[in-house]
């Protein structure tokens, strides 16, 4: 019995051990970078999620703050993966994305189209690439970015809620006249 209890407690603790090994291997999450914006999109529509697209440039202080401050917190945490696909753009001479309608564009040309001026900037879109919520310029209040990013997130759900129920309503009727 006591060799048993012991070999026991030497599998736990290896288990433990692993654990901790893949989890310190791993490392600190990372906000993905998008490359495939209507991929994202067809995420976004299959699970119902709106798309939080984070707009970053190198060297931007307040970019590095933004992601390692909130954005990674939010993917440790697991509580935002059912809520928002988290992406960030990464505003560089010569990088690309595949835009929402699946065409190569300059990754500076996709910030124009959603007239963005500062980094970082927050979109909130749907899968078509449609803003849900009013975007989020900069970060004035470090205080109460979080609170913000969370009402924004909550306003864009809303928002592709309602939308789905529409359209749902509007099927149903065409169905039923």
């Amino acid at each position: 019995m006591v060799k048993l209890c012991c070999k026991f407690r030497l599998f736990w603790a290896a288990t433990l051990m692993a654990a901790a090994a893949c989890a310190f291997a791993a490392g600190p999450p990372r906000v993905p970078v998008t490359h495939d914006l209507q991929a994202d999109g067809q995420r976004s529509e299959q699970r119902s999620l709106p798309i939080m697209l984070v707009f970053t440039a190198p060297g931007c202080s307040y970019c590095e703050l933004l992601k390692r401050d909130f954005l990674k917190p939010m993917l440790r945490s697991g509580d935002y993966a059912n809520k928002v696909l988290i992406r960030e753009v990464k505003i560089d001479a010569g990088q690309s994305v595949v835009d929402f309608a699946g065409k190569s564009v300059s990754t500076s040309a996709l910030a124009q189209r959603y007239h963005v001026r500062v980094t970082p900037t927050v979109l909130f879109l749907d899968g078509q690439g449609r803003e849900l919520a009013k975007p989020m310029v900069g970060i004035n209040s470090v205080d109460f970015y979080g609170s913000y990013l969370d009402q924004s997130i909550d306003m864009a759900r809303s928002k592709l809620q309602a939308g789905h129920s529409a359209a749902d309503a509007a099927r149903s009727t065409a169905h039923s006249g």
